[in-house]
């Protein structure tokens, strides 16, 4: 399955704006009395914001012409406790809209991290981590910022700009239709421009991954870097993926200001329209100077929030390219589904492959029929060239990956009818470089362990002696309450290989690989570790992949793995010569 988020297929490129919201309101569903409140607070403030013209005209025409100063106090009065009302529900509505922008973002991210969590392991091989890390705190804010900044004034300019439409048609239909006429023009350059405004923004959204993918690749292998004196190669990669985000970020700055002065023009020509016409008016005795203030205020208040959804409009079109980023990572589903438990049949086999074949997304077949079973207590080697197709074995073994054709058994079930938690306690993976969490030694060993989660110090210091772990956590000066960085390198990498023997031999799997798991480990940590190897339970299969000959040499059996294929290599000599020749065995 491909998992890449940069390959949009076609149509999901064609999802319209509409749909987009709709399933942005979707997630937001629970916030549903808040968004009312907030509405509603919007629409009183709109409402008191659009009687106020029509009270000035009305004063105008019925008081400061006829000089009755007591009618223009009462009316003064009431448009003060008008304005209060309006300062009082502003106040609302933005703190409402504010607590939802943050609830959405905290849903948002739990949301995204959830997924991920969900996601195989193919995911992260097609996807940068820099790229993932800019859509879950970038394009998450970008959201956030519209929901409670621009959502508010987005409603209420609607609200209002709905309001003087109407109003000014009904003063006089005549002069609101020709106030009225730029504004169908600026309908038409806005859904004309609007699809490329957010395609520029969906653009500089991804350079900004882009540029953030290339910051954490660089950060991550920087002694690699000063190691081989290479700084320039890492100023170089940066400023192409910087000049990148320069060069969108300017066209989507472009685009996004690309409505105000079209919006602003139009706006001066209605004005205009508004005086020539109502002058005109007044002249010939249909109007009077009061409506013709109060239509000129609604004029404004027409296009003035035109001219505001100018810039809201572009930060819409920001909000709704990072949601498209999210909401593709939402509508990610595994591969790796759970099937029907399926006994297959009964067999003294822990683990076997089945006229097994595997290819990655979008790349040629890696293994070809594949076919040999492990048993219980055996040690197996997997020897081969680099790039034969160890590890991809190893990966499908534990059901990181599935096979393109055939059925690979764990205990004579089919192994994708196993519950992840079930299957990551009957198989046991230990990496080349492991990785290790910020903690406790002890909150490592135990990670995903729920059988010993509630051990006491006493319990857990026996356990690990009847395992026969206890010389290895000499090592460290604290045992188990040995603090660990994950980011430092205050531990080595030998003692982390330690640590994660020790996580894994705690479980005691059914089946346990090793892929090149002592070759950063010195000789006699090696041999402490060959020690807790022969403890672990009888009917454990071990597997084991390395380049070393010492480490295969008292392995039950052999596969050589070269060119797609799993043979039998036969005794230890004849291991060594396929090594040695590295060519496949007919």
């Amino acid at each position: 399955m491909n998992y890449n988020l940069n390959e949009l297929p076609q149509e999901e490129q064609k999802k319209s704006t509409y749909s987009a919201i709709k399933r942005l309101l979707q997630l937001i569903s629970h916030e549903r009395k808040k968004l009312a409140m907030a509405v509603f607070a919007i629409l009183i403030n709109s409402s008191l914001n659009l009687l106020g013209p029509f009270l000035i005209g009305h004063t105008i025409d019925r008081y400061v012409v006829t000089k009755q100063y007591h009618g223009v106090l009462v009316f003064s009065g009431i448009l003060l406790a008008m304005y209060l009302t309006v300062l009082l529900t502003s106040y609302l509505q933005t703190k409402l809209m504010g607590g939802i922008g943050q609830r959405l973002l905290f849903t948002l991210r739990n949301a995204i991290f959830n997924k991920l969590q969900q996601l195989p392991i193919a995911f992260f091989n097609q996807n940068k981590a820099g790229d993932l890390i800019s859509r879950v705190n970038n394009d998450t804010d970008k959201l956030n910022q519209f929901i409670s900044q621009a959502l508010t004034q987005f409603i209420s300019s609607i609200v209002i700009m709905t309001g003087a439409g109407i109003f000014l048609l009904s003063i006089n239909v005549k002069l609101g239709l020709a106030t009225l006429m730029p504004a169908l023009l600026i309908l038409i350059f806005t859904k004309i421009v609007s699809p490329w405004v957010k395609k520029k923004n969906a653009i500089n959204l991804k350079s900004v991954g882009g540029m953030s993918a290339e910051i954490q690749e660089s950060l991550n292998n920087f002694k690699v870097i000063i190691a081989f004196n290479r700084r320039d190669y890492f100023r170089k990669r940066f400023d192409q993926a910087n000049r990148l985000n320069y060069r969108t970020a300017i066209g989507a700055g472009l685009a996004n200001n690309v409505f105000i002065p079209i919006y602003g023009l139009f706006s001066s020509v209605a004005q205009l329209i508004v005086l020539t016409f109502g002058i005109y008016l007044i002249a010939a005795g249909e109007f009077t100077i009061g409506l013709l203030v109060s239509y000129l205020s609604y004029a404004v208040n027409f296009y003035n929030p035109l001219r505001q959804l100018a810039a809201l409009w572009s930060s819409f079109q920001v909000a709704m390219a990072g949601w498209d980023r999210i909401s593709h990572i939402l509508s990610m589903e595994t591969d790796l589904l759970i099937v029907k438990k399926v006994t297959v049949d009964a067999t003294d086999a822990v683990l076997s492959f089945r006229n097994v074949h595997f290819s990655y997304p979008n790349g040629k077949e890696v293994l070809h029929d594949i076919n040999f079973k492990l048993s219980a207590g055996k040690t197996y080697a997997l020897v081969g060239p680099t790039g034969g197709g160890k590890t991809t074995t190893a990966s499908l073994m534990a059901r990181l990956y599935d096979p393109t054709h055939g059925l690979i058994l764990l205990n004579g079930r089919d192994i994708r009818s196993y519950e992840a938690e079930e299957r990551s306690q009957k198989i046991g993976f230990i990496l080349q470089e492991p990785f290790l969490f910020t903690g406790t030694i002890r909150e490592n060993i135990l990670y995903g362990n729920k059988r010993y989660k509630n051990y006491s110090t006493d319990e857990l210091d026996e356990l690990i002696k009847t395992k026969g772990v206890d010389d290895l956590l000499a090592i460290f000066e604290n045992g188990l309450d040995t603090n660990l960085q994950s980011s430092e390198d205050e531990v080595s990498l030998g003692q982390k290989q330690v640590i994660a023997f020790i996580r894994a031999v705690l479980r005691d799997p059914d089946v346990l690989i090793l892929d090149e798991a002592t070759a950063n480990i010195d000789t006699v940590t090696e041999q402490l570790l060959d020690k807790i190897l022969k403890k672990l339970p009888k009917n454990t299969a071990l597997v084991i992949i390395a380049h070393r000959l010492n480490t295969i040499e008292n392995a039950d059996e052999i596969f050589f793995v070269n060119l797609g294929e799993v043979i039998r290599a036969g005794s230890f000599d004849d291991a060594v010569s396929l090594l040695m020749q590295g060519k496949r065995v007919s």
